[in-house]
């Protein structure tokens, strides 16, 4: 990492530590966050407790400084997410990451069904991380052997699912909430679900509302961060002249 430099005074609570509560924007990688962090406090040492998709959103915990010795700690906390899935179909990556396919009738599928499906997914489960993830295998990122065509062996890991509740059912859109423990795959979970149902599914949004007690409506914007640190670098007398 680079070597970390001096910087602006206003700025030194970056240095010595904070936690961060942001909010992902869509399409942004969770290391995009982190850069875009380095950036504008002028702190090299910036983690983030647990990655998110690029079309996912919601809350990122970010860490600087010497608060980045706590990341392994919420990294552990248990998660909550809202997103929707659509039936009938699957995408290579589970998600709109690539196109649907494999389209299939859902004409017999019944509320009651749909619902009661989602039961055999409740308490502690075995669960196949997606081939489209950034897992390592032998040093390789899932994700770059998936696009070369290539399907690796892995593991299955053991998850709990505490709650998995379908919130709003209009079909072929499905809108859910789970409550789930570090190292699940919404993504998977969606898949198969459709699996169990015959009939296919893939995400097609997804949001993470709460790592822990940390709840998404007490994070901030990255623009909102971005202005806070502009307004401090404005007033700092160790920048004048």
């Amino acid at each position: 990492m680079k070597k970390q430099g001096p910087i602006p005074d206003v700025l030194v609570p970056f240095l010595e530590g904070k936690v961060l509560l942001i909010d992902k924007p869509l399409r942004w990688t969770s290391f995009k966050m982190i850069r875009r962090v380095r950036g504008i406090t002028f702190v090299q040492k910036v983690g983030h407790a647990g990655t998110l998709d690029p079309l996912a959103t919601g809350l990122l915990i970010i860490c600087t400084g010497k608060c980045t010795k706590q990341i392994n700690d919420y990294m552990g906390m248990a998660k909550e997410y809202t997103g929707t899935l659509v039936l009938g179909a699957t995408t290579a990556t589970y998600d709109l990451e690539s196109e649907p396919e494999n389209l299939k009738s859902i004409e017999h599928l019944s509320i009651e069904q749909i619902q009661a499906a989602t039961q055999q997914f409740i308490g502690e489960i075995l669960q196949m991380p997606p081939q489209h993830s950034a897992i390592k295998k032998d040093g390789v990122r899932l994700y770059e052997t998936a696009r070369q065509g290539i399907e690796v062996k892995i593991d299955p890991r053991k998850i709990t699912i505490e709650n998995f509740e379908l919130t709003k059912i209009d079909l072929p859109n499905i809108e859910f909430k789970v409550n789930c423990s570090t190292g699940t795959y919404i993504r998977s979970l969606v898949n198969d679900f459709g699996v169990a149902l015959g009939v296919g599914a893939y995400m097609s949004a997804l949001r993470r509302t709460k790592i822990g007690d940390f709840d998404v409506a007490n994070a901030i914007q990255w623009e909102d961060l971005r202005d806070e640190v502009e307004v401090l670098l404005a007033v700092d007398p160790t920048l004048e002249g």
